[in-house]
């Protein structure tokens, strides 16, 4: 809960006491809608903070955002009469937070989650409205925005889609300049560049089993916060992952819209397309965080929905990241800033399935169905 207390509500504090404003004032690590929740969430803990103090009090707050965030989402997934395919996927989802733990609610990631959902959803019905949530989610954390681009692959109204998520980007942008935050729209993006390579990302790994063997280190970032990997090579391997994911997405999306051009089928294709470029951007990157876990949920809930038989096993291989995870961040994570063999172990088989997922996401996009055979056929 640390990010809460220490970072987010001081965040909140400050824009609120008429001082510096993240990501308007100055460069942010987030895109400018996260600070949005974590304004929210001040206003809950308000007339708790006599009683609990400013940082119990703003626990409290944050984590009554986030149940009331999952609760509207979950009352779209399962409605009045759900189907079998919603029940199971609200299960999915429920199960999924449990074994994830504390990390799934305390950090803003998971205010996206349910933004996601939703948008999902609303893709046939709603396309522009589900559009927009899940542009504003991409303008709290990036990668709900693989799903805009899934949409606009696999949605037969990608125009709204297109349309929509344009009008909400345009919205934030103009808000930023007029609130003179100009210089500072795509900071998000240049904050990241600097990062190094850190000890939970998929890279890392092999550095991790160098580490528990006295040839690599491990070091804390005060500017990120976050636990990085000392050894040479590091730096260079950290420089080319963000190429490698920008070719890595475009070469999914290009396959996804071949088979979107060819006829496949929304349900089908859809949900596999989503799940694949949202575990690329997690193999791919150079920071590892836990939460990232996270995203894998909505991908799957929407799968469920969809197409619940083929979702079978990827569903169950996100549960097992969930506690893999978990086993690593918090129960383990001293063990494993110690480089003890145990705790990298349990990550490394995390970081195997995610290549796993990643594989059986991308393999059941091949196989999507169309109703048009290529010329070679």
């Amino acid at each position: 809960m640390g990010d809460v207390v220490l970072v987010y509500e001081p965040w909140a504090s400050e824009a609120l006491g008429g001082g510096a404003i993240v990501g308007v004032t100055e460069t942010w690590v987030y895109p400018q809608l996260a600070l949005m929740p974590m304004l929210f969430a001040s206003a809950l803990a308000a007339p708790l903070a006599p009683i609990l103090g400013v940082s119990g009090a703003y626990l409290v707050g944050w984590a009554l955002l986030v149940t009331l965030f999952d609760a509207i989402a979950f009352g779209v997934l399962v409605g009045r009469s759900p189907s079998r395919a919603r029940r199971t996927a609200a299960w999915f989802w429920s199960v999924a937070l449990l074994l994830l733990g504390p990390i799934a609610l305390y950090r803003i990631d998971a205010i996206t989650v349910p933004l996601a959902v939703i948008g999902g959803l609303w893709l046939v019905s709603r396309p522009a409205i589900a559009s927009a949530l899940l542009t504003m989610g991409a303008w709290i954390k990036i990668w709900p925005g693989a799903l805009v681009l899934a949409a606009l692959i696999a949605a037969r109204a990608r125009i709204r889609v297109l349309i929509a998520a344009g009008l909400v980007s345009a919205g934030v942008i103009a808000a930023l300049v007029l609130l003179g935050g100009d210089a500072e729209i795509f900071g998000f993006l240049t904050e990241q560049t600097g990062r190094g390579l850190q000890i939970e990302a998929v890279a890392a790994t092999p550095f991790l089993w160098l580490a528990a063997a006295g040839a690599a280190g491990i070091e804390y970032s005060y500017e990120i916060l976050t636990f990085q990997i000392v050894a040479p090579g590091v730096e260079a391997i950290a420089v080319v992952l963000t190429p490698i994911m920008v070719v890595a997405v475009l070469g999914v999306a290009a396959l996804g819209a071949v088979k979107s051009m060819r006829g496949a089928a929304f349900a089908r294709l859809f949900p596999p397309l989503a799940l694949s470029l949202v575990t690329l951007l997690i193999v791919t990157n150079k920071v590892g965080s836990p939460q990232f876990q996270t995203w894998l949920i909505a991908p799957l809930v929407l799968w469920i929905v969809l197409d619940r038989t083929r979702a079978r096993v990827p569903a169950v291989l996100v549960l097992l990241l969930c506690v893999l995870t978990f086993l690593v961040y918090p129960l383990g994570y001293d063990a494993l800033l110690r480089a003890e063999v145990l705790p990298i172990a349990v990550l490394t088989v995390r970081n195997i399935l995610l290549i796993v997922l990643l594989v059986l996401g991308i393999r059941a996009v091949v196989r999507v169905p169309t109703r048009r055979p290529s010329t070679q056929e």
